[in-house]
């Protein structure tokens, strides 16, 4: 019996729209401090009244990443799995972003595609599984802050806890709308801020003062033309590498000589790229210019190889089931990539379709739900 005073849902659906309930909105896109926070502490309570276990683990940027276990004995092997509970904004939606509507076999409200359904399957399933008497696997659940904006909390889970269980680790299955096709590899991404400063001085007088916007157009022209032709990698999985200059913020006021201005710059890596190269291909195309760096987001690219093993294990449990078998690669980047980068064989895979993601009718389709919460629980149930 449930010692929670929390009302535990009777189906995957109802505890989809549960999690819809709670606004998540990252705060990076406007959403309120501490609803991912409400939202974990919602799950812990409905985890322990389903008997599992909790535990908290914190992010240093803020908040605690929540995980779930079914741990059924001290030396079987585990699997985890994965979703975070942040969204993109809710402006401009066409239906209530919070409150569930269902029509023509689907389910509407922001998160239910990217990727609360997913969250819900994997909560489902593992619910029912520890209920279950063919228990082969020690089962984790996190519950990860912040993918949407910063992947703080699968960063924290990577460099953390995650070293834990790796030594039993059979696998880990991420969560994103993938039609519940396997995604095996991804590209990566390394964003990055470019400063530069100049010397302020009255417009009437312009030769008194040093403009750093005319500085960064030097830059972005260097960029552009000696260093975006040279970014021609490719991966036959994932596609090519990129790098594109995307805002630029200078100036104060239109009687003032600027004395900073600031651009944001985002390069795509495919797998077999570093961080080092990156770093190293812009330095020496910006050489001898006055500028800074800061470093805003970088997430590893993931190759297929550390999957292989793993995946041959749910290609049955996906044949079973009529899905589609085959490994893919897609252009972008998921918590996978933080988890996969410290040995984890972790495969992307969640019900619903990239295309209702962040859109202003968000929805998942039903059957995909159910699909979900069926496939993610035979894979706990395959035998070891």
């Amino acid at each position: 019996m449930s010692t929670s005073a929390v009302t535990l849902p009777e189906s995957a659906e109802a505890l989809l729209a549960q999690m819809i309930a709670f606004e998540t909105v990252n705060p990076r896109f406007g959403g309120p401090m501490g609803g991912e926070e409400k939202l974990v502490a919602h799950l812990a309570e409905l985890a322990t009244g389903w008997g599992l276990g909790v535990r908290r683990m914190p992010v240093p940027q803020g908040g605690d990443n929540l995980l779930v276990t079914c741990e059924v004995a001290t030396d079987a092997p585990w699997l985890l799995f994965e979703s975070h509970v942040d969204t993109v904004s809710t402006a401009g939606m066409t239906v209530d972003p919070h409150k569930v509507k269902l029509a023509d076999g689907r389910i509407y409200g922001r998160g239910a595609c990217d990727t609360k359904g997913s969250g819900a399957a994997m909560f489902w399933a593992l619910q029912q599984y520890a209920r279950g008497e063919v228990r082969p696997h020690n089962v984790g659940l996190i519950f990860a802050l912040d993918e949407e904006a910063r992947m703080t909390g699968a960063k924290a889970f990577a460099a953390g806890e995650l070293h834990e269980f790796l030594p039993r680790l059979r696998g880990m299955i991420v969560g994103e709308p993938t039609l519940m096709r396997p995604v095996v590899a991804t590209n990566g991404v390394i964003r990055w801020k470019t400063i530069t400063r100049g010397r302020a001085a009255h417009s009437s007088v312009p030769a008194n003062g040093q403009s750093a916007i005319s500085a960064m157009l030097r830059v972005v022209e260097a960029l552009e033309s000696r260093y975006v032709p040279t970014v021609t990698k490719s991966h036959p999985m994932t596609g090519r590498s990129a790098m594109s200059v995307n805002t630029m913020r200078g100036g104060t006021q239109v009687n003032i000589i600027p004395e900073y201005c600031e651009i944001e710059c985002d390069r795509r890596t495919v797998p077999g790229e570093t961080e080092a190269q990156v770093w190293t291909e812009r330095d020496a195309v910006l050489a001898g210019m006055a500028v800074e760096h800061t470093e805003l987001y970088v997430v590893p690219s993931m190759g297929d190889e550390g999957s292989r093993d793993f995946l041959a294990v749910l290609q049955p449990v996906l044949k079973r089931h009529g899905l589609d078998t085959t490994g893919r690669g897609e252009p972008y980047v998921t918590d996978a990539s933080h988890f996969a980068a410290v040995g984890a064989s972790t495969i992307v895979i969640g019900p619903g379709d990239l295309a209702q993601a962040h859109t202003k009718d968000e929805w998942v389709a039903r059957d995909q739900l159910a699909k979900a919460v069926a496939v993610y629980g035979d894979l706990m149930r395959c035998p070891v």
